[in-house]
């Protein structure tokens, strides 16, 4: 048997390969999540191989038609980057998603309790909102007291604003409560509906803060839920009044993603990004909702799948009257496209 002959590389690379194999004991000992370990493992094993076993990877570089072993140990060493890249991204997304969830939960925790009775049917209004100061005010205080005989309780959840929005909106007698963190419309919208829930609220309507949405369409909104004839009721723009400015980009962007929709879950709607809707209460705890920023769709395809009478109607939506608008304008189309799939199929 020939001596194995240890170069300045080969020194190095069992180096790394020993480093690395620490650096896998002790994530492992700290967190004890095995895939840790196993990619230490498999990645020391690699340069281990490179050094004792050269042969093996001779033999790929003849499948790829590579002379020098250099070249492969590179080939294959970029692949093992890409894949441990794509790992350290998904631990990333991972960390964020417990963020958010922690931020969420605490925020529900504190929020304040409803002046109404416990016995007392009522409509929660929940209103994201992110540095909407100039707005919420005449947002909240067109809200009427009561509508169809139920209580309108508006909440407000100011989603990491760094302006007066939440003060603005608690001197006109809102619930808000507050994320420390932004969590996007549609965090706002899930710590508001888990609020709504605890709260045993009958009808759950969405609204804007920054003035498209009319409050004299509330009425003709929760109408389809009091008399039992829908469980989800979203308003459409395009059936309606349409005064958003939205530019032709956009609009025909909607009615592209309204058809996939539509074709995706036998829907028949007409305006699939429309924040204006209204929920039977009851029906939000079978909604598994885990989208953060394009929460419409997500809605939507969860109402269809499970088995909620889906009603539109005909509204007015009006243009922002003060403030920049929040839409996304980069990757709006990746975004709806992305929540779409991933909604659809899970």
């Amino acid at each position: 048997m020939l001596p194995v002959t240890i170069d300045p590389l080969s020194t190095l690379l069992v180096a790394l390969a020993i480093g690395i194999l620490i650096w896998g004991f002790e994530r492992y000992r700290r967190r004890f999540e095995r895939s840790d370990l196993l990619i230490a493992g498999i990645l020391a094993s690699g340069l281990l191989s490179f050094v004792f076993m050269p042969g093996a990877f001779d033999f790929v570089g003849v499948a790829l038609d590579i002379e020098h072993r250099y070249v492969v140990i590179s080939l294959l060493a970029n692949i093992v980057f890409i894949g441990f890249l794509c790992y350290v991204l998904t631990l990333v997304h991972g960390v964020h998603d417990e963020v958010s969830e922690l931020t969420q939960a605490l925020t529900v925790e504190r929020a304040p309790a409803t002046d109404g009775g416990t016995d007392a049917e009522c409509i929660f209004v929940v209103i994201p909102a992110y540095n909407e100061g100039e707005t919420i005010t005449d947002v909240v205080s067109s809200l009427p007291e009561t509508i169809r005989g139920y209580e309108v309780q508006p909440l407000v959840v100011s989603d990491g604003s760094t302006d007066d929005t939440a003060r603005n909106a608690r001197a006109c007698g809102a619930m808000v409560v507050e994320h420390p963190i932004n969590q996007g419309q549609g965090g706002a919208l899930k710590t508001g509906f888990d609020i709504a829930l605890e709260n045993d609220a009958t009808i759950v309507i969405t609204m804007d803060g920054d003035g498209q949405h009319p409050a004299d369409e509330l009425d003709r909104l929760v109408d389809p839920i009091v008399t039992n004839e829908a469980d989800y009721v979203m308003g459409s723009r395009y059936l309606g009044v349409n005064r958003s400015g939205n530019g032709l980009v956009r609009r025909s962007g909607i009615r592209f993603f309204t058809t996939v929709i539509n074709v995706l879950t036998n829907a028949k709607i007409t305006d699939c990004t429309n924040g204006y809707r209204a929920i039977r209460g009851s029906m939000l705890e079978h909604l598994s909702l885990t989208e953060r920023r394009f929460s419409a769709p997500e809605l939507i395809i969860e109402a269809r799948k499970n088995g909620l009478r889906l009603e539109e109607i005909p509204i007015r939506i009006e243009d922002r009257k003060k403030g920049d608008t929040k839409k996304p304008k980069l990757g709006f189309a990746v975004g709806l496209t992305r929540i779409i799939v991933i909604a659809w199929l899970r």
